[in-house]
């Protein structure tokens, strides 16, 4: 998360902006967090929640921006899929990589072994929003498989930052400070719901497989 001044800075920027430069920068900061691997600067929800904000105050509408942000976090995640598909080894090599070797080890090994469902749950995590498109490309993840997942985890994130920042309204300050508590609230849910999933069917199989035995 950015600092209280940094980020005091970002949304007066944002909010001075006319209502059709809103969308436009809100956007292009989502699209470029993996595309560009702008999220090591600046974490794309936050530009999501001043978007919410400023939706709250009537200067844009929340359905068209959480369309925008969702749309623009997927094709963003798409073109760093095909970026790390060409270029991953060499673009690793860069120093801004190097001191994060030790993380990207362990999201390549998480995506190995949990594929699509890693995907997914990269996406609320700032680090790995920004860095996962990019590590499923050089994985040779196939690309139905990460878009599937990449795009429910996109439309998930986006519309809840979104509507995070719009009902909170002015309260900007304490959005930023919980958010990262919200974030973790969320993938906390997704992990009970998919565990409860995963071991349920495992359950069937394995009274199936005994079935057949007996």
């Amino acid at each position: 998360m950015l600092d209280a001044s940094i980020t005091s800075y970002f949304i007066n920027k944002i909010e001075s902006l006319p209502s059709g430069l809103v969308y436009t920068v809100v956007a292009l900061l989502v699209f470029g967090e993996a595309a560009i691997f702008l999220g090591f600067v600046l974490p794309g929800e936050t530009s999501v929640i001043v978007g919410g904000v400023v939706a709250s105050q009537g200067r844009v509408n929340i359905v068209a921006l959480c369309i925008l942000v969702v749309a623009a976090a997927i094709l963003g995640d798409s073109v760093g899929y095909f970026v790390g598909h060409e270029w991953g080894e060499r673009i690793l090599r860069l120093r801004l990589f190097q001191r994060h070797r030790d993380d990207l080890n362990r999201a390549v090994e998480g995506l190995r072994q949990r594929g699509p469902v890693y995907v997914f749950l990269a996406r609320f995590t700032a680090f790995l929003r920004a860095v996962m498109p990019g590590l499923a490309g050089m994985s040779e993840m196939q690309y139905r498989r990460f878009l599937i997942a990449n795009a429910s985890g996109a439309l998930l994130w986006g519309v809840a930052y979104a509507l995070l920042g719009y009902f909170a309204g002015s309260e900007l300050t304490r959005i930023e400070h919980y958010s990262n508590w919200f974030a973790i609230g969320v993938l906390v849910v997704l992990v009970v719901v998919i565990g409860t999933i995963y071991f349920r069917r495992r359950q069937r199989d394995l009274r199936a497989k005994n079935e057949t035995t007996d």
